[in-house]
């Protein structure tokens, strides 16, 4: 079993980086090599604008390279819970944001000839319980009517062409959501970026900025430079800067674990037991799963598994192993089948769980996308360009607070008791 992401593992490494020094002066410097940076960078350059872009690892690093592969349309909240909290006008924005982003990655994928294994799959959102199946039937009502007429509701019996499980008992199908080989698609951004003229430095963490009379510098260990105006990118991944020049994130966003396992290939006899409607999947439970098939026939199985943050080989392995009894719960077909790849990764949550694009702290940012980034960040990344071109008028979040989260400067100590709630509402809902 290979302790790394399956989409790092098989896809190429992105190989245009520029040579140190980090040095030079530009219009826009962006923080963060995935997929909002990168599409903040590309739309950047293609409108003229000089830009670099500064990653702390490599290309996709973070949570572009380590998330399950889904391109699901629709928030982390129910619609009527985001129309109670955001209103009416702000939750179909924020919604048909979603089903945006989604047609701008195609269309991306489509312009720059990215070889990434895109396709509308649908999105299948499983009732765990019998009782979680009259809060996914009114969802789907609201959805339905207000929002996404492409949409449909399964009763127990229509999933046996879709999934072979009986742990189920209705589903809501999303037709419009998608997916895609995620390291495949970064590493195509990353080139397409280089190839519009931006400059990319990795291994090129940001450890100061500077305000000069001319906008900022912006300090690396391998160099500074100077630019008008800074934009961050670096959702979860804000919190490995531990001094000041992310620190207005480090306040606000959370940085949890998010942990999945990769099978080894499937035989078609095998996918039709269990998969028979190659879909991406995801379950009701606060603390559930998520699954689909690979380009290559794995079945790719996550969720949070353990209230951490922390994804290093320890804490990747002991969640692995939970996953594996998850899995084996869903799917008795596979116990005892091999497990080629464990990894994890840290999701970006805010107190809240919808994401944030604005601008504050001197930088314009995006980011908080609470496990649903790898569908929406293409489009806040594009709206972040808009924004340093003087454009706000795209931003579906424009003008949304965000409030820092009490006692939080980094680690947040809280998720073993958040892990418990959430463990307890499970139980009797």
């Amino acid at each position: 079993m290979q302790m790394q992401s399956y989409w790092h593992a098989t896809s190429d490494t992105f190989t245009g980086a520029m040579p140190v020094p980090v040095e030079g002066r530009y219009d826009v410097v962006v923080i963060g090599g995935g997929f909002t940076g990168l599409n903040a960078a590309r739309k950047l350059a293609m409108s003229g604008v000089r830009v670099a872009l500064l990653e702390a690892a490599h290309i996709g690093a973070g949570g572009s390279g380590r998330n399950g592969g889904h391109l699901n349309n629709g928030m982390a909240h129910g619609y009527g819970e985001a129309k109670a909290h955001l209103g009416a006008l702000r939750a179909k924005a924020l919604w048909q944001a979603y089903d945006r982003s989604i047609d701008m990655i195609e269309d991306v994928i489509a312009q720059e000839r990215i070889a990434c294994d895109f396709r509308r799959s649908g999105k299948l959102k499983l009732a765990s319980k019998p009782s979680h199946v009259p809060a996914l039937r009114a969802n789907f009502d609201l959805i339905h009517a207000e929002v996404d007429p492409d949409t449909c509701f399964l009763e127990r019996q229509q999933l046996t062409g879709e999934i072979g499980s009986d742990s189920f008992h209705a589903g809501l199908l999303y037709r419009k959501s998608a997916m895609m080989h995620m390291g495949r698609y970064v590493t195509g951004l990353a080139r397409a970026c280089a190839s519009h003229g931006v400059d990319i430095w990795e291994g090129a963490p940001v450890t100061g900025r500077r305000k000069t009379a001319t906008g900022w510098e912006v300090s690396t260990p391998k160099g500074r430079l100077q630019a008008e105006r800074i934009i961050a990118a670096t959702g979860a991944y804000s919190n490995s800067v531990k001094d000041a020049p992310l620190g207005y994130f480090r306040k606000r966003i959370i940085s949890v674990g998010s942990f999945i396992i990769a099978t080894r290939p499937l035989t078609e006899a095998e996918i039709a037991q269990i998969m028979p409607g190659d879909r991406t999947c995801v379950t009701s439970m606060n603390i559930g799963n998520f699954f689909r098939l690979s380009p290559d026939r794995r079945l790719i199985f996550g969720g949070r598994a353990r209230f951490s943050a922390s994804s290093d080989q320890r804490s990747d392995a002991q969640s692995g192993e939970i996953l594996r009894a998850s899995m084996e719960t869903i799917f008795p077909q596979l116990a005892g089948i091999q497990i080629d790849y464990c990894w994890g990764g840290l999701v970006g949550m805010t107190a809240d769980r919808y994401p944030r694009a604005g601008q504050a702290d001197g930088m314009i940012y995006g980011m908080g996308y609470s496990g649903h980034g790898a569908q929406l960040s293409t489009l806040i990344g594009q709206v972040l360009a808009d924004q340093a071109m003087g454009n706000t008028q795209s931003n579906p979040l424009e003008g949304l607070d965000w409030p820092r989260v009490p006692f939080l400067s980094g680690k947040p100590w809280f998720l073993p008791l958040v892990g418990l709630y959430f463990g307890f509402k499970d139980r009797i809902s």
